[in-house]
């Protein structure tokens, strides 16, 4: 039996056909793309789940042992549930130029790409090996790619420079902002309503704080703006709000969940320590004086870094050459490029697709869009043929 080759439309359509939304296992998608690999005689390594149901992928073509590019995606896709879709979000459809499916833009469409190079790159003499980087859970925290970069320079080859292919309508970025989440948990003292001084009321401390974080989102956009974001300011808001048990009943629990949007350079922590020293200082001494038991506990729950490539980097300079451009873009969404940074490998971000129409119902990416990325990873090949 030959080889399977396949156009990059016809590798979206396999891939798209995986349903590898977020809770679900992306191991389906992960054993099509190493037996693909496998059969061009590119072997490569999982690093796998406790459980087993979810894997990352490490492959490299060309020299081995060597730093080389890596070609980074995620697997995973976010949920169709309660979304008004015109085809079935899991079958590839083909519109005026547009193709449509669940993670078509968010980004198998850049995985395909890269996949369906392979029998080009297979067949080059590299002295620049590729690599092939592929990650889960990145739509829920990036947190399926860290145990892979924690093995870069032990069991996987530590990659030189990383394009991350994101949407970004195959422009370069360099920087981006960074997700950072807490959850606070206030714990009061239950009471009947009508005898409301026995109690301690865990809204309304736990609205205190929210105030407290608003006047910090004040000071956020009254510091000096990053003109190459939009907005040009660090973002903070709080997302989720639970707490009390009944309209008789003085309310024991509440919780809340805020996130910070960083700009590369800001300290998080000293956010999270001001709102600490806030609740110390100006909440619990009165929660105390009523109920010793109340406390309020302050617990950071995701970490994204934010992004920003290095003066002078050397990936940033080939992914302007490679893209025929001479400007580079940041953007306020995340990707897995800060924690590449951060492991050791100096990234890029530049995939096909625009941003604006990841996550939404109907997703698509214009086929242009995947020409562009491909002829982008042809010219790549020339450069790592030397």
């Amino acid at each position: 039996m030959g080889c399977p080759v396949y156009t990059v439309k016809e590798m979206l359509a396999r891939l798209v056909a995986f349903d590898t939304t977020s809770h679900k296992t992306n191991i389906p998608l992960i054993r099509f793309v190493e037996d693909y690999l496998l059969h061009h005689g590119v072997t490569s390594q999982r690093v796998t789940t406790a459980d087993g149901l979810k894997a990352s992928l490490y492959a490299t073509i060309g020299p081995a042992g060597i730093g080389g590019v890596a070609l980074s995606g995620h697997t995973d896709v976010v949920p169709v549930v309660g979304q008004a879709w015109d085809t079935d979000p899991f079958t590839l459809t083909e519109r005026d130029g547009r193709l449509y499916g669940r993670g078509a833009c968010d980004m198998k469409g850049f995985v395909a790409c890269v996949l369906a190079a392979v029998p080009d790159l297979v067949q080059r003499r590299l002295t620049v090996p590729i690599h092939i980087a592929l990650s889960y859970d990145e739509e829920v925290g990036c947190t399926g790619v860290r145990p892979m970069i924690a093995e870069l320079g032990g069991r996987l080859v530590m990659p030189r420079m990383v394009f991350v292919g994101e949407p970004t309508l195959m422009t370069v970025v360099d920087a981006h902002k960074g997700p950072v989440r807490w959850n606070v948990e206030v714990s009061g003292r239950a009471a009947h309503s009508s005898m409301a001084p026995l109690g301690v009321n865990s809204i309304t401390y736990a609205a205190r704080l929210i105030g407290e974080l608003e006047a910090i989102e004040a000071d956020l956009k009254a510091a000096p703006p990053s003109p190459r974001f939009d907005p040009p300011y660090a973002t903070l808001q709080v997302t989720e709000i639970t707490g009390g048990t009944a309209s008789n009943i003085v309310p024991v629990t509440c919780s809340f969940g805020w996130e910070i949007r960083a700009l590369p350079g800001l300290d998080v922590r000293a956010i999270e320590a001001r709102l600490t020293r806030f609740a110390e200082t100006r909440c619990l001494p009165q929660m105390r004086a009523t109920a010793p038991e109340a406390d309020i506990k302050i617990r950071r729950t995701n970490e994204v870094p934010p992004f920003g490539a290095e003066a002078g980097s050397e990936v940033v300079g080939l992914a302007l050459k490679l893209a025929q451009q001479n400007e580079t873009f940041a953007v306020s969404y995340a990707t897995e490029a800060g924690l590449f940074q951060s492991g050791g490998a100096p990234s890029v971000v530049i995939g096909p697709g625009n941003i604006a129409q990841a996550h939404t119902a109907n997703e698509w990416v214009e086929t242009a869009e995947l020409q562009r990325c491909s002829a982008f990873i042809g010219r790549l090949a020339d450069w790592a043929q030397g």
